[in-house]
């Protein structure tokens, strides 16, 4: 089920649990997951893409595997909060999945994730091949911590 709010998304999930985050590039999908607590979110793996079943398989065998509890998908929006392509996009990936699982689904604002992500493994010092392979997951975990943040802000 897609979940449109942070509030929505709480109710959805039970009291522990991890969930996962993701970056959805044309190339890659960068995945994130939480602790049972929520409350960190740690880089998992980049995800090549190939085509919606394969790329779904792969995120579903991650979501078994790790027993993850809902999804969070960065949401790409412009710098002025419109829509473009890449965020119709990101929604039907979500359509496409919620057919084949019943983890809760939900966005976030991905703006500057991958700005913030460059920025931590430049001040790393992180090479720029090493950059490139991790990139998207270290984005993603952006993402999820945002959302943990909102999850954690929704609690107190």
């Amino acid at each position: 089920m897609i979940l449109t709010s942070a509030e929505d998304f709480a109710a959805a999930l039970p009291p522990f649990g991890a969930v996962a985050g993701l970056d959805l590039g044309t190339v890659t999908i960068g995945v994130a997951v939480s602790d049972a607590m929520r409350s960190v979110a740690t880089p998992l793996e980049t995800v090549q893409r190939k085509k919606f079943t394969l790329d779904a398989a792969r995120l579903l065998e991650i979501a078994k595997a790790r027993d993850l509890k809902g999804l969070v998908l960065g949401l790409p929006l412009n710098m002025d909060g419109s829509e473009g392509p890449r965020v119709q996009s990101t929604r039907a990936f979500a359509r496409n999945l919620e057919r084949l699982t019943d983890l809760p689904i939900t966005f976030w604002d991905e703006r500057l994730s991958t700005v913030a992500a460059e920025r931590a493994l430049l001040e790393a010092d992180t090479s720029r091949k090493r950059r490139a392979e991790v990139i998207d997951h270290v984005a993603a975990s952006y993402i999820l911590q945002g959302m943990l943040d909102r999850l954690r802000h929704l609690k107190g």
